[in-house]
């Protein structure tokens, strides 16, 4: 395809295209770069990856210790007409927290990092349990039919319909709080998503013509599966693990908001969202920010589905290309 600069002025004129000043195409350039590539979620992924892996290096306080004459003391780049009048605040203090402290004086910053580790092992969990677990399942189901199908639908219709709240809140009354109990949940639930997606997509494609020839040539069935099928479905279950980790990333604050989740002190963003609600009108910061955090990773996830869909589907490449 022709650019820009290799057009005669006749085909210019006849396309419509004006000449534009040297900043304005620059910036048109990188407009149209961060509309192809998914820059600024990916951005914001990558740096959710640096701060659960480099958090003890990154932290400046015990994100467990706290402290009574720093409790609710507000971050330093926050305006004073926002601070309210009742809280007592020392600017000593003040100075030495980035985002604050809580009602117990722990540093926001540093629990914030830390708790993006919890949301590192909810992505890990909805790509390993989603996506390995749900693709075969699905896969099994499409391809088998009869029983088989039968059992894995029925499987997947009976916990659909049980409410997760309900069995999460059941399970930590039998069991207690635990991170493993958490990431136990959080598995059960992510593998459901794939496996009526990746059903109907195998039904389609076992019924090409070139399945049908792999089983003329004399093809296993395991060989089928992995050479022929599997290739056919991958990009959707790709798509479909990365916008399920927002939804289990969602599930985990709501849990730990509930008092379901991970076990106090260990610092989640949906625990510091809970035990920062009672203090919204005087301290609203550590309730405020891991929320805004948790805002921004998923809406990231979702965008870089979306790109994600875009791009491995052949029918909506045309249209982004």
């Amino acid at each position: 395809m022709q650019t820009d600069v290799e057009m005669s002025q006749i085909e210019r004129d006849l396309r419509g295209i004006r000449d534009r000043p040297p900043v304005i195409r620059e910036l048109r350039a990188v407009w149209m770069f961060v509309r192809r590539w998914p820059v600024i979620p990916m951005a914001v992924l990558a740096l959710l990856v640096l701060c659960g892996i480099f958090a003890p290096m990154l932290a400046t306080h015990d994100p467990y210790a706290g402290a009574i004459r720093s409790r609710q003391q507000p971050p330093p780049w926050l305006p004073e007409r926002f601070v309210s009048d009742v809280l007592i605040v020392n600017e000593e203090v003040r100075a030495q927290h980035i985002l604050g402290t809580d009602h117990t004086g722990r540093d926001v910053f540093s629990r914030m990092l830390f708790g993006a580790r919890i949301s590192l092992a909810v992505a890990a969990i909805a790509l390993f349990s989603g996506f390995i677990v749900g693709t075969t399942l699905g896969t099994l189901s499409g391809y088998s039919g009869g029983w088989v199908d039968e059992v894995i639908t029925r499987i997947v219709d009976i916990w659909q319909a049980l409410p997760f709240l309900m069995v999460a809140l059941v399970c930590v009354l039998l069991f207690g709080q635990s991170l493993r109990l958490l990431l136990i949940l959080l598995a059960a639930l992510a593998w459901i998503p794939f496996v009526r997606v990746i059903r109907s997509q195998t039904l389609v494609i076992k019924n090409e013509p070139f399945v049908d020839l792999a089983r003329v040539a004399g093809c296993s069935q395991v060989r089928i599966l992995t050479r022929h099928i599997l290739p056919g479905v991958v990009n959707t279950s790709v798509v479909i693990a990365t916008l399920s980790v927002g939804t289990l990333i969602l599930a985990e604050a709501a849990l730990s908001f509930l008092g379901a989740g991970v076990p106090s002190p260990t610092p989640t963003w949906g625990s510091m969202v809970s035990e920062g609600r009672g203090y919204l009108e005087v301290a609203p910061w550590p309730t405020v920010l891991p929320g805004f955090a948790i805002f921004l990773v998923v809406m990231s996830l979702n965008f870089t589905g979306d790109w994600l869909r875009d791009r491995l589907d052949p029918r909506l490449r045309q249209l982004v290309d």
